[in-house]
């Protein structure tokens, strides 16, 4: 993916399709070190020292230290040790998306520099044409019958995709119950990137996919009793956060819950629909779709919902000394005052809380204050992290990205079916916490 040099080319890497991919010719050289008719293995047992109770392991859970911001960077990743031995990797934390992913060297067709040297695979780890994990990233889309090997390609809502095979190899974890595991995971390997944003360099080396299908790594490990199917993500406004896999850091009150919604055919994280205020004021009886995407750097409605919120914002800014700013790259709408603003604090009393009332919960409310949707630009202006989704090429969905989600610990519970969230200081990690060796 691109370096993310301005934050108005933030990311949207909720994944728009899988599909199989069509491997170069054998005269490529990804082709030459990846055959089609190389002979795939099954994947090695689970490498651990986790407990065992009555034969059976006991699921622990693991915390990861989140690097990086809303603005500047534009994104929030982890830092994830894989192979034997061991190597780290910067991976883009992505909710939107099930296929975790790293930049290749098969050798690479088109990849960008990254933080770490490309990963190298081995044609002894290639996951078969048959596997189960192979059919449930393809998710009843047509395979090649003829192929050894589970090829892939992804493609994301801000036109960058990733194209591939899937391989195995151990994952070295830390486990806040003191165990150490290396359990072998399934995941993309990469050799061929496309980005809307075409640098020299990219600030990852992938992509940790964490949605709700049978490939993601938060879905292999709970198969494998590693973890519980539940993950949980912290992201702090000043910056960083954590991560978590396992339900041992969830807090057992003051957590708002609503069940968890279909949307189509996508397994995306939803809370189902919800109802939009501007403080209290509805911004339209009809409720909107919500995903919630950390693979987003800032947040999308629908046109109509957008154009109601923003007209909202722009009525009540008509009666401050704000004045709207045309200048500012950063994003598409901003505002200015008599001096530069040095941070959200010095315009919040202009601002009214947006809330999302999810009518399938119990008092399901998420509400955002002006932090989880305004930034301060290098320019000292305030601008609007909100964007119109139908500019974004989204259709039907609304996205509630990094920025909406910082400072709150939200919970993905595929275990019960629910997704939580309650605010919280994310710039500590817990005291229980570990991360990966």
């Amino acid at each position: 993916m691109g370096t993310w040099e301005a934050v108005r080319r933030g990311r949207l890497l909720i994944a728009l399709l899988v599909a199989a991919a069509a491997i170069p010719p054998a005269s490529s050289a990804a082709a030459t070190t990846l055959p089609k008719k190389a002979k795939a293995s099954s994947p090695p047992q689970l490498l651990s020292e986790l407990p065992v109770h009555a034969g059976r392991l006991v699921p622990s859970s693991v915390v990861f230290p989140i690097y990086g911001d809303v603005y500047p960077h534009g994104l929030y990743y982890v830092v994830m040790n894989i192979g034997d031995p061991s190597k780290p990797y910067f991976l883009d934390v992505d909710t939107g998306s099930d296929l975790t992913w790293l930049q290749c060297d098969a050798p690479c067709v088109s990849c960008s520099k990254g933080p770490h040297p490309w990963y190298r695979p081995k044609k002894s780890k290639l996951v078969p044409n048959g596997d189960p994990l192979c059919a449930a990233l393809y998710s009843g889309i047509a395979q090649d019958e003829n192929s050894d090997q589970c090829d892939y390609e992804i493609q994301y809502e801000d036109r960058g995709s990733s194209l591939g095979v899937l391989i195995y190899d151990a994952f070295s974890l830390r486990l806040t119950n003191s165990s150490r595991a290396g359990p072998i995971l399934a995941f993309g390997c990469g050799y061929d990137q496309q980005s809307a944003v075409q640098d020299a360099s990219a600030p990852t080396d992938g992509v940790l996919g964490l949605g709700t299908g049978k490939v993601s790594v938060l879905s292999q490990l709970s198969n494998q009793g590693v973890t519980k199917n539940v993950v949980g993500h912290c992201l702090s406004g000043k910056g960083g956060g954590y991560l978590f896999f396992g339900d041992d850091l969830v807090p057992s009150s003051r957590m708002t819950w609503a069940p968890m919604s279909r949307i189509g055919s996508r397994n995306y994280y939803s809370p189902g629909p919800a109802k939009l205020y501007w403080g209290t004021q509805s911004l339209g009886a009809k409720q909107i779709e919500v995903v919630l995407d950390t693979g987003s750097t800032f947040s999308y409605f629908e046109a109509h919902p957008y154009q109601a919120f923003l007209s909202a914002v722009k009525s009540d800014l008509s009666k401050t000394p704000l004045m709207e700013e045309f200048d500012d790259s950063a994003l598409p709408v901003c505002w200015k005052g008599q001096k530069p603003f040095k941070s959200v604090s010095d315009v919040k009393k202009y601002f009214k809380t947006l809330a999302l009332d999810f009518v399938k919960g119990k008092r399901a409310v998420l509400e955002l204050s002006p932090e989880n949707y305004l930034i301060i630009t290098k320019h000292g202006n305030a601008c609007l992290g909100i964007l119109n989704g139908g500019e974004a090429g989204l259709r039907n969905l609304n996205v509630i990205g990094d920025i909406s989600l910082q400072d709150h610990m939200i919970v993905y519970d595929n275990e019960k079916q629910h997704i939580g969230w309650v605010r919280a200081a994310c710039n500590r990690l817990p005291k229980s916490g570990t991360s990966s060796l």
